[in-house]
């Protein structure tokens, strides 16, 4: 792998209360980020180093981190195949993600099962994103706030079965949602928490007084922030109410304009605060492709105007990108762009254990960034010191 300076633009650490360099350089020496500061890095150059120069009004910033992905560019995790998988690693560096949860939904244990071998299996080729993990989703939920989750496949919580598919997964498993009211909720999220997943709450119908036994039995997380959940009242806060109050839980956001009203945004992040919000994708196969017809989980979906649905109108995942979402977060919440860029890199990578190597920009860590133009468009992607997305000719 080659030596790699970047200098010329802005640059974003991504850790909580984060550097933004007016003038920054970020160097980068197999694959590892070797050093990052103000100025030309000259000092991290040699005969060999590859110098690249971004538009002084473009920032550099660590890659994002999606944790709740099914799918995109015509494939989904759910298809079971290395093609599937491999399109979607080589395409994610287009929006700026460079690592991701692959993550199943609803759907007969075999189909899940040879989902998560699929994943075991994958061996990541260079310059596309690296699957980090898994994130199970379904099918211990609550057929109430199933969304598009098939209802013919919802179970009870079960930690039995949990556990077959934690041995399975070879230690990837990082993130399970389910319905904590269900039978056995509380043994399962216990049980996860001993094997280092992320108990998240969502598809739940699960009352504010279940919310807090859920806590205390280890749930730390909530899906998808407002969807398949029962939704705040002044009489009920429900799992909305339980994710805003509850400090122990951390929240996912899908900031495409669609799942979440804008203003609702602003009350979670001014609820919350920037370090508790993980911006997510949810985005199913019709990302990056036009609008028209698709499936997730065996249903059919629609896909019109960038609004996923099924055929009575439910929600079926996103088309949206994650470059997007940064955006669309600071222009919903007037957030700074280093907040935003915590919210879809730092926090995610630490929610899932991996921000030793992932998330920021810092010395000895992997050398993953993405420089984005002032609109929020991605220039380049890097993984690994590599680059993955942005035209030859361009540096």
């Amino acid at each position: 792998m080659a030596s790699i300076v970047v200098t010329g633009g802005q640059l974003i650490t991504g850790e909580p209360g984060c550097r933004k360099y007016e003038k920054g350089f970020l160097a980068i020496n197999n694959g590892k980020i070797t050093a990052v500061g103000v100025g030309n890095g000259d000092d991290y150059k040699n005969e060999d180093t590859v110098q690249i120069t971004i538009p002084a009004d473009a920032v550099v910033v660590p890659g994002f981190v999606d944790v709740h992905i099914h799918g995109g560019y015509g494939a989904d995790v759910m298809d079971r195949t290395k093609d599937a998988l491999q399109t979607m690693a080589a395409n994610l560096p287009a929006e700026g993600t460079t690592a991701f949860l692959a993550t199943t939904i609803t759907q007969k244990h075999e189909h899940i099962e040879a989902a998560i071998e699929n994943v075991v299996a994958y061996r990541r080729a260079d310059k596309e994103a690296e699957i980090v993990g898994l994130h199970i989703e379904g099918p211990f939920i609550n057929e109430t706030k199933k969304g598009a989750q098939p209802l013919e496949y919802i179970v009870e919580p079960s930690v039995p079965i949990m556990k077959k598919w934690i041995d399975l997964a070879e230690g990837m498993i990082k993130q399970v949602t389910y319905a904590p009211e269900k039978r056995n909720g509380s043994e399962l999220a216990a049980y996860l928490r001993s094997e280092g997943a992320n108990p998240s709450i969502g598809h739940s119908d699960a009352v504010y007084s279940e919310m807090e036994q859920a806590v205390a039995a280890g749930a730390n997380q909530v899906t998808h922030m407002y969807n398949g959940m029962r939704s705040l009242h002044h009489r009920e806060p429900g799992v909305a109410g339980g994710a805003l109050l509850l400090d122990e839980l951390d929240i996912e956001l899908i900031v495409d304009g669609i799942h979440i009203h804008p203003e609702m945004v602003k009350l979670a992040w001014k609820a919350k605060g920037t370090n508790q919000c993980l911006l997510i994708t949810d985005s199913m196969r019709a990302k990056g492709l036009p609008d028209g017809a698709y499936d997730l989980g065996g249903q059919d979906v629609s896909v019109n105007d960038g609004r996923a649905t099924l055929s009575d109108g439910t929600l079926a995942g996103s088309v949206l990108q994650m470059n997007k979402a940064v955006a669309n977060m600071v222009a919903y919440t007037g957030c700074s762009l280093e907040q935003a860029v915590q919210m879809a890199s730092y926090n995610p990578a630490k929610k899932i254990g991996i921000d030793a190597k992932k998330g920021s920009l810092a010395p000895g860590k992997d050398g993953d960034f993405t420089v984005l133009t002032k609109e929020g468009d991605v220039l380049y992607t890097y993984c690994l010191g590599e680059k993955a997305y942005g035209k030859e000719d361009d540096i």
